[in-house]
Parts: structure tokens; C-alpha cells; sequence
């Protein structure tokens, strides 16, 4: 599993294009719900745009809960009222890029709930991928290189032992975002990666052993540099 660091900014800007360009496409053929939208190769062609901005603009409004994307059938509006779907998707064009302080919290957050539902519900394939992920980012930091990517991982792999499909779509969402401030701040040269090792490990014994009470208290401590670091800039 690779992760790929977007340019949020770069890209902001044309996936609003393309969503407003989709609301004007719905409203001017009064498409209705269970309706099915172009093609990505017809609206990347009508929208002048590449089929990536237009995938990337379809996602976004799935997030919402706005369309459905059925494999092998194509894209169709969700269930959702005109009234409803206009109004949506003027909050979501108005939405500002989160800020870091904004991002960490909403990591926090999430990983306070997701480390427990982890340590009951993972499965001997979840230690595995968080053991992978966790030996990967100790070989990186011990090389002296940067393992922002490898600490998302091993997170990743914690919020999708929780088996809340939700939570573990909102940490794929913020993740790029994290990625990107990690290393605009350079979080990891103020020794929270050194210590992130054992750290990582006090967090993927306690999900083995099915503590749920310890796992939070480890992810909650994880958490408590990074917190501080955050707030005093």
C-alpha cells in the first residue's frame, strides 16, 4: 500500500470547477435520483479537464453522499432532493482547506475511537499489516530518513482494523493533508519520530492483546508531543 502526497492547493481549485460543472449537468437535464451521469471520459471531454480532476470531483461528492458509483455500471445520483443536493454542494465549494491545527485535532479525535474498536475487532491479517507497517517505519527512522508516510500507514492499518468503514474513510480523507503539513512543518525533526518507535510498538501490543483500555491510553500518549508541538506554534 503506497500513499500519494496531493497537492491539496494545486487541486482544490479544479475539483470545485468540475462539481459545480456536475450540479449544472443535473440541474439543466433535471436528472433525478438513480439517474446515471456521463461517463468520466464524456465529462473529462465536456469539462476540458483531465479524467483524474473528474474522478477525484466524483469521489468528493460520493463522500457526501451525493452520488453512487456502481462497478462495471457507472455513476448515479444518490437519493437525494434538488433542494438538498443544490445546498450540499454550496457548502462544499465554500469548504476551506483544513488547517494543521484543524488536522490534528480531527486526527486525535478519530484515533482515540478507532484504537479501540481496533483492539476488539482486529484479526491476526490486521496485526500483520500493522506489524509490516510499524517494522517498516522503524527501518526508516533508525536510517535517519523521513517515515511520514510509513506512520500514516501504521495508523491507517489501526483505523481499518476498526472495522468502521466510516472512520477509516475519514482518515484516508485527512491523510494527504497531514502528509503534506508533516513535512511542511517538519514535525519529524523534533524527535517524535525517534520516540514514535516505541511508541508505535506500546500501541501494537496492547491492539494485539485486546486491551482497549491501554490502547487508548498509548494512542492518547502518542499523541500528547505531537499535541503540544502543534499548539505552540
Amino acid at each position: 500500500m503506497n500513499l500519494e502526497v496531493l497537492s491539496i492547493n494545486d487541486n482544490q481549485e479544479l475539483q470545485n470547477t468540475v462539481i459545480d460543472k456536475i450540479r449544472e449537468l443535473i440541474n439543466y437535464k433535471n436528472l433525478e435520483p438513480n439517474d446515471k451521469l456521463p461517463s468520466e471520459r464524456m465529462l473529462s471531454d465536456k469539462f476540458g479537464v483531465s479524467r483524474g480532476v473528474v474522478r477525484d470531483a466524483i469521489q468528493k461528492l460520493e463522500f457526501y453522499g451525493l452520488l453512487k458509483s456502481i462497478p462495471q455500471s457507472g455513476t448515479f445520483i444518490a437519493d437525494v432532493g434538488g433542494i438538498a443536493m443544490n445546498g450540499i454542494i454550496d457548502d462544499i465549494l465554500q469548504l476551506e482547506t483544513p488547517d494543521f491545527k484543524s488536522l490534528v485535532e480531527t486526527r486525535i479525535l478519530l484515533e482515540l475511537k478507532t484504537v479501540k474498536l481496533a483492539a476488539l475487532r482486529r484479526t491476526d491479517e490486521d496485526l500483520n499489516s500493522m506489524k509490516r507497517a510499524l517494522n517498516a517505519y522503524s527501518k526508516k527512522v533508525l536510517n535517519n530518513e523521513d517515515a511520514v508516510q510509513e506512520d500514516l500507514l501504521f495508523h491507517l492499518a489501526i483505523a481499518k482494523a476498526s472495522k468502521n468503514s466510516t472512520m477509516n474513510t475519514f482518515m484516508l480523507s485527512i491523510t494527504p493533508g497531514i502528509i503534506t503539513n508533516f513535512a511542511k512543518y517538519h514535525v519529524c525533526d523534533e524527535g517524535l519520530a525517534m520516540s514514535g518507535i516505541d511508541e508505535h510498538m506500546a500501541i501494537y501490543e496492547a491492539i494485539k492483546d485486546q486491551n482497549t483500555t491501554l490502547a487508548k491510553e498509548k494512542m492518547k500518549g502518542h499523541f500528547k508531543t505531537l499535541y503540544q508541538y502543534c499548539y505552540s506554534k
